[in-house]
């Protein structure tokens, strides 16, 4: 003879019938409210001075232009990532993390137009 399990037909908290819903006989009961942790202090956001300033200072021709962006670009607290994902991305112009880069290369300074450099023959 096979062995069956009794199911409880009765709601364990009310002694009702049925497996559940309905209210106890002693009134229902108000929300569980569970303390909640305290929240680190949420960061202070330092602004990013490509996001403030004219962005049009960042692909500029002028030499003096791109020199002004370089020097706002010392004050960044993003200037490292900026200069990694530019160098990834191979940008082929415009200052990126305090670097100027012309051609997909970073250079010391931007040259004027003009006349270009004297080739010395070896």
């Amino acid at each position: 003879m096979p062995h069956t399990i009794e199911r409880a037909t009765t709601h364990c908290r009310t002694g009702q019938p049925g497996a559940g819903g309905g209210t106890p006989p002693y009134g229902p009961h108000p929300p569980r409210r569970w303390p909640q942790p305290a929240l680190p202090p949420a960061p202070v956001r330092r602004p990013v001075p490509c996001r403030e300033e004219d962005p049009e200072l960042w692909f500029a021709e002028s030499p003096t232009v791109l020199e002004q962006a370089k020097a706002l670009c010392t004050t960044c607290p993003l200037r490292d990532a900026c200069l990694a994902g530019a160098l990834d991305r191979g940008e082929p112009w415009g200052v990126w993390g305090g670097e100027i880069f012309d051609r997909g290369v970073v250079i010391a300074r931007k040259r004027p137009r003009g006349r270009p450099r004297k080739v010395t023959a070896a």
